[in-house]
């Protein structure tokens, strides 16, 4: 019994990171889909747009990879927050430097179901995900 009550020790601090995450997924999805010009979850719901699903997706996971990057580094839940509110504005970033530096045209792309360039960024959104997790590494 003491065994399953030291495992278990550490179950308050998961609930608080776990639901901070859970929140700070949601705000990144409400903010995401603002920042961008195309509302990509309205290009998904209502117009079944595979590109946009795709762009989407790969947002989403690059940020959940940079934010259990977060999770696993930070010393507490204020640099924990922190640093769920930098890899937000990393993942804002990519967009605008992948839409005005490489692919002018890729808001127009992903709109008209190009699945090429919903894959382009989503692979963006997964890689600066990767690499903002492992900068997260002090």
């Amino acid at each position: 019994m003491e065994a399953l009550m030291q495992s278990l020790a550490g179950l308050g601090a998961f609930l608080l990171y776990f639901s901070l995450s859970l929140a700070f997924l949601m705000l990144f999805k409400v903010v995401y889909v603002r920042f961008t010009p195309h509302d990509e979850w309205k290009l998904v719901k209502e117009g079944q747009n595979i590109a946009a699903a795709i762009g989407l997706s790969g947002s989403i996971i690059g940020y959940c990879l940079a934010i259990a990057g977060a999770a696993s580094n930070s010393v507490n839940l204020l640099d924990f927050a922190l640093w769920g509110v930098v890899a937000l504005l990393a993942q804002l970033i990519a967009f605008y430097l992948l839409r005005f530096g490489f692919m002018p045209r890729i808001v127009e792309r992903i709109e008209a179901g190009e699945i090429p360039a919903g894959i382009i960024m989503a692979a963006t959104s997964i890689s600066v995900g990767l690499l903002n997790a492992a900068c997260m590494t002090y």
